[in-house]
C-alpha cells in the first residue's frame, strides 16, 4: 500500500488553549496511538490534503523531528460549517502486529446487465479488512463484465488468505437489479436453439400448407 509524507512536530502543550492556537495558525493537532504512549503532534492542514481528500486508502510516515513512525489514519473530526480538520487520530503500525483498515472497492469493465436496462448498485464502496502491514491492498478489484440482470456479487469471491475480510461472506459488494424496460438476454446458445426450433416450425407449416392445397386440387 502507498504511503503519505506527513512532516509535524511534537506537542508540549496539549490543553484546549494550546489547541485552538495550533488550529488558528491552521495546524491540525493530531495523535498517534498504538505504541508505549500516545504520541502528540501537529502538522500544517495542507499536508492532510492527499491523505484525506481523496476515494483511495494510504499508510502514513509521520516525520517528527527525523524520527519517523508509520502510522494508519483511524479517526477524523471536522467542523461541522467550515469542514476545516479539527483533529486526527492514527493508529502505529508494527510489522509483526495486525490492523483494521477500511479499503475501496473498484469496479473493473461493464456490466451487460446494465445494457440491457438493469440497475447497478453498488452496495460496498469499502470493505474492513484486518491484515499485517505489508499485506494491506491498494483495492479490491471487482470484475463486473460479466454480471447479467439478477447477477451479484458477494465478499465470500473476494476472500483471500493473506488477510480477512471483516463482512460475511454474503454481504453484497454489487449486483445488477431488473427495471421495468430491462430486457433479459439467454445465453448464444439458448438463442441459437430457439432460432431451430422456430425454422422447423416454420418448415413444418409450409409442409403442411403444401400438402393441403395438393388434397384440395385432387378433388377439384
Amino acid at each position: 500500500m502507498k504511503s503519505i509524507l506527513i512532516k509535524g512536530s511534537e506537542r508540549e502543550s496539549v490543553g484546549k488553549k494550546a489547541t485552538k492556537a495550533l488550529r488558528n495558525a491552521g495546524k491540525v493537532p493530531c495523535v498517534v496511538y498504538g505504541g508505549d504512549k500516545p504520541i502528540h503532534f501537529a502538522a500544517d492542514e495542507i499536508a492532510f490534503k492527499d491523505l484525506v481528500y481523496t476515494p483511495n486508502a494510504h499508510t502514513v510516515e509521520v516525520d517528527l523531528d527525523g524520527g519517523k513512525i508509520h502510522a494508519v489514519m483511524q479517526d477524523i473530526q471536522f467542523h461541522p460549517v467550515t469542514d476545516q480538520i479539527l483533529h486526527i487520530d492514527f493508529y502505529q503500525l508494527f510489522d509483526d502486529k495486525e490492523v483494521t483498515m477500511r479499503i475501496p472497492v473498484r469496479l473493473l469493465g461493464n456490466a451487460p446487465g446494465v445494457r440491457n436496462g438493469g440497475r447497478l448498485l453498488f452496495r460496498k464502496r469499502k470493505l474492513s479488512i484486518r491484515a499485517l502491514p505489508k499485506d494491506l491492498p491498494d483495492f479490491f478489484n471487482v470484475d463486473i463484465s460479466k454480471l447479467k440482470i439478477g447477477e451479484y456479487i458477494t465478499v465470500d469471491s473476494l476472500k483471500q488468505d493473506n488477510f480477512t475480510i471483516l463482512h460475511p461472506d454474503s454481504t453484497l459488494v454489487v449486483q445488477v437489479k431488473t427495471a421495468r424496460a430491462a430486457i433479459v438476454v439467454e445465453d448464444e446458445e439458448d438463442e441459437e436453439g430457439l432460432e431451430g426450433e422456430e425454422t422447423t416450425a416454420e418448415g413444418e407449416e409450409t409442409a403442411e400448407a403444401a400438402a393441403g392445397e395438393a388434397a384440395a386440387e385432387g378433388q377439384e
